[in-house]
Formats: structure tokens, C-alpha cells, sequence
């Protein structure tokens, strides 16, 4: 029989940081937390236990790929319970890793066809050094060489700065996603669908999961055969819906507990 493969988001999808956790209920009912990313010798990201021992079958039961709008170095800090991903899509899909080892062929045939369709990265890195006002700005990232970000401070963000943005990439070939503190700003065909449609091919599965929150996630939502969504973030905000994409009710740490009871019914 074929494999499954399980593309899904990491970031608010199945691991959160602890503004994020969204623990609404009474302290004493709260569920235990494993800590699955350490930075600078700080504990930054979660799931909880429960949450662990799901993905953990789940990487037993189907090709588990790790999808994500890190960056290579950002993902390698991540130390998820279960095996060990043999397949993990970084930089939006700008990199295939395989056995921890970016693809080199699949890299080189992404930046052709950026190079091809849209505007080039010095182009937007300069827009956004231009416009951005340094009294919200904290940080200003290129990522991989594929795509920029921007830390910001949300409660000083103007939410027309961002709109404007969104226009001005639009005309350009680039997409605009806020999530959290920082802004994206990425090419169009920089995306998860592709890579997950390759990593398929490589691994025969005839059967494609997905599951994200932010726009940055919608081509994966929309090419895998199911898909399923949070209750928080860009795509709820913006009430995504498609037939094959479920939006669930969980918000915050319990969706991601959700999303792999889902993943593991669906394999099964």
C-alpha cells in the first residue's frame, strides 16, 4: 500500500511559544507541556504531552513532513517527539531536506523559476528599509535568500503600512503575511504545495494531509486532499474555507492536539 504524507505547519499549528499556548482554563486544569525548542538557552516553543505522544504514532503511521517557513538553521533547532522526519520542507519550500541534507537540484530549480516570475528579493528588501518606520521596526531578516521579514511591535504597527505593503508585493509577484510579531514578505512561487507535490512523488503517497493557520499556508491546505485549519490566526481571521479544508474550533495549544487526532483518524 501507499504511505500518507502528512504535511503540516509547525508554528501555531502544532507547536506553540507560551504567548501563544492560549490556556483559557483553570491553572489546576491545564494540560502538562513538553518543551520541543530551546534558543539561546531559553525554552521558546510547546506542544502539549498529550499532543507528543499523537505525533509520535502519527510518525509511525505515515510520512510525517515538517512544514514550515523557517529557515533551515531555525527548523534544526526544533526537537520533536516521534522519529526522526526522514523529509522536512524549510523555507516556505524554498528547501527540501532529506535526512536533515537540503536537496541541491530542487533549491536551484526553486531560485530559476523566482528569478523567472516575479520581482527580485534586493528590490523588496530595499521597499521595506525604505518604508518601514524604525519606531515599530525591531529587526529586518532575509531569509535563505528567498524571501524578508520584518520583527515588529504589533500595538505600534500601522495597519495601513501593512495593507499598502500588500499592494505594492501584489504588483510585484510577492504576498504579504503577518503572523504574530513579524511580517512576511515572500514570492508567490515560493510555496509549501510544491514542495509537499515533490516530496509525494519521492515517497509514492497516493494520500495528502495538511494542516496550518497562517495565508502562508493556504496553496498547502488547498493542494493536499484534506486539509484542516485552527480557530485562530490569518486564516480564521480572513474565514478560509474550502471544501476540502475543515476549520476547527480549538484555538491556541488544544488545536494542535486537535490537528493530530485528526491526522491519525485520516491515516488509519
Amino acid at each position: 500500500m501507499s504511505p500518507v504524507l502528512v504535511a503540516s505547519d509547525l508554528d501555531r499549528t502544532l507547536i506553540y511559544s507560551a504567548a501563544a499556548l492560549a490556556l483559557t482554563m483553570p491553572d489546576a486544569r491545564a494540560p502538562r507541556l513538553l518543551c520541543v525548542e530551546v534558543h539561546e538557552a531559553r525554552p521558546l516553543s510547546y506542544m502539549t504531552e498529550t499532543a507528543a505522544g499523537l505525533l509520535t504514532e502519527l510518525g509511525d503511521a505515515a510520512v510525517f513532513v515538517p512544514t514550515t517557513t523557517r529557515t533551515r538553521k531555525q527548523y534544526q533547532r526544533i526537537n520533536l517527539p516521534g522519529p526522526v522526519p526522514k523529509y522536512a520542507i524549510c523555507a516556505n519550500g524554498g528547501h527540501i531536506l532529506v535526512d536533515g541534507v537540503a536537496d541541491l537540484d530542487w533549491h536551484a530549480s526553486v531560485q530559476a523559476r523566482l528569478a523567472a516570475e516575479c520581482a527580485p528579493l534586493d528590490e523588496v528588501r530595499d521597499h521595506l528599509a525604505a518604508t518601514a518606520d524604525p519606531l515599530w521596526v525591531r529587526k529586518h531578516r532575509i531569509a535563505e535568500d528567498f524571501f524578508a521579514y520584518l520583527v515588529v511591535e504589533r500595538e505600534l504597527l500601522p495597519e495601513e503600512w501593512v495593507k499598502e505593503l500588500a499592494v505594492w508585493a501584489e504588483n510585484r509577484g510577492w504576498t504579504v503575511s503577518l503572523q504574530g510579531r513579524k511580517i512576511y514578505a515572500v514570492p508567490k512561487p515560493l510555496t509549501k504545495s510544491a514542495a509537499m507535490r515533490e516530496v509525494a512523488r519521492r515517497t509514492g503517497a497516493t494520500l495528502t494531509l495538511a494542516a496550518g493557520d497562517s495565508l502562508l499556508d493556504a496553496d498547502l491546505l488547498l493542494a493536499a486532499d484534506r486539509g484542516w485549519r485552527p480557530g485562530h490566526g490569518e486564516l480564521a481571521e480572513t474565514e478560509f474555507v474550502a471544501e476540502t479544508v475543515t476549520a476547527l474550533p480549538e484555538r491556541g495549544v488544544a488545536a494542535g492536539e486537535r490537528i493530530l487526532r485528526e491526522f491519525l483518524r485520516e491515516t488509519r
